[in-house]
C-alpha cells in the first residue's frame, strides 16, 4: 500500500513533534536542577552552573537538529559562512517572518557562536518553570519605564538601563550571543501596508530595543551578526516545518563591527537617537536588497530544476 504525500507529511510531523517533546523534557530536567543549584549564593558555583546549563541547552538544539535531519531534512543555501567563534560576544539581528526563524537560527548558529539568548521583560521571570529556566540560562531581564512613569517620577530616568546593565554583568565572565528581531513582530503584508514601510520585504526596524541593549551591555558586545532569511514560496508555519513541507531556505550572513557610534543615551540624546535610527535604516535597506538577491537566486534555481 502506497501512502499519499499528505499522510506521509502528517506522520512525519507527528513523529518529529513527539521527538521534540521527548528531547525537551529530557534536557529540561538538568536545566531545572541546575537552576536550583544556581540559587545558592556562591559565585564560582553559579559560574560553573552557567557553563553546564549552556552545554545542556546547546545539546538540546543539537538533538533537535538530528531529529530534523532524520524526519524532515532541510537544505540550507548559504554562499559562505563568515568566521565565527564560541569565544566571542555577539549581537544577532535578523528579519522576522515566522516562529520557524528561531529554529533556523538555532540550527545555523548552534556551536558556532555562544548559545543564543533573548532580552526578556522582567515580568516573565514569574512564568512558572520557564522563568526559572530562563534565569538559570542567564537570559537578561529588562525593566522598561513608560513615558508616563518617567513624567510621574523623574528619578526613574536611567534606572532601566542600570537594572539591565547589572543583569548583564555576568556576561563579563562568559561570552554570549544576544538575539534581537528589530522589526518587533513578524512580517505580514497587512502590517507592511499599515506601516507604509519604505522597504519591499521588511517592516520598519525599531531602533530603541537594540540601542537600549547595546547601552546596557557596554563594551562587551562588539560584533554584529546580521542574518537574512528567505523562504521560497510561502512563509512556513511550525507545522509546515516539522512535516517536511519546507524543503529549503536561503540565508545570508554578515559580521560587522559595533563601534562607539552605536552606543549612547538613546532615551535622552536626540542627536544620537537620530543617528542610530539612520544607521539601522541603512542596515535594513541593505537587507532588503539582499532579500531581492536571494529571491532571484531561488527563482533561478527553480527554473533550472
Amino acid at each position: 500500500m502506497i501512502l499519499r504525500e499528505p499522510k506521509l507529511s502528517l506522520i512525519r510531523g507527528c513523529l518529529a513533534f513527539s521527538g521534540y517533546v521527548i528531547n525537551t523534557l529530557f534536557w529540561s530536567l538538568p536545566i531545572l536542577l541546575g537552576s536550583l543549584i544556581k540559587l545558592l549564593p556562591i559565585k564560582p558555583l553559579q559560574r560553573l552552573c552557567s557553563h553546564a546549563l549552556d552545554f545542556c541547552a546547546s545539546a538540546w538544539i543539537s538533538v533537535n537538529g538530528g531529529i530534523e535531519k532524520l524526519l524532515h531534512p532541510l537544505k540550507m543555501h548559504i554562499d559562505e559562512l563568515p568566521e565565527l567563534s564560541e569565544q566571542e560576544w555577539y549581537m544577532v539581528v535578523a528579519n522576522h517572518q515566522s516562529w520557524v526563524d528561531i529554529l533556523i537560527l538555532q540550527r545555523l548558529l548552534n556551536r558556532r557562536i555562544p548559545f543564543l539568548k533573548f532580552f526578556l521583560k522582567k515580568e516573565l521571570i514569574y512564568v512558572p518553570v520557564l522563568g526559572l529556566a530562563w534565569w538559570a540560562l542567564d537570559f537578561p531581564f529588562m525593566r522598561r519605564y513608560s513615558t508616563a512613569e518617567l513624567k510621574k517620577n523623574p528619578k526613574l530616568r536611567g534606572k532601566d538601563i542600570e537594572i539591565t546593565r547589572k543583569a548583564c554583568a555576568k556576561f563579563k565572565h562568559k561570552p554570549v550571543s544576544v538575539m534581537n528581531f528589530v522589526e518587533g513582530t513578524r512580517f505580514q503584508p497587512s502590517k507592511h501596508q499599515k506601516q507604509n514601510s519604505p522597504f519591499k520585504h521588511l517592516l520598519r526596524p525599531k531602533a530603541g530595543g537594540m540601542a537600549f541593549a547595546l547601552s546596557a551591555m557596554g563594551d562587551q558586545i562588539h560584533k554584529l551578526v546580521d542574518v537574512t532569511i528567505y523562504y521560497p514560496g510561502k512563509t512556513p508555519s511550525f507545522l509546515d516545518y516539522i512535516s517536511g513541507r519546507l524543503p529549503e531556505v536561503y540565508l545570508h550572513l554578515e559580521v560587522k563591527e559595533i563601534d562607539s557610534g552605536m552606543r549612547g543615551d538613546y532615551a535622552n540624546d536626540r542627536q544620537f537617537k537620530q543617528a542610530f535610527q539612520e544607521r539601522l535604516n541603512a542596515l535594513w535597506q541593505h537587507k532588503d536588497e539582499v532579500l531581492e538577491q536571494l529571491a532571484a537566486k531561488a527563482n533561478h534555481s527553480q527554473g533550472d530544476s
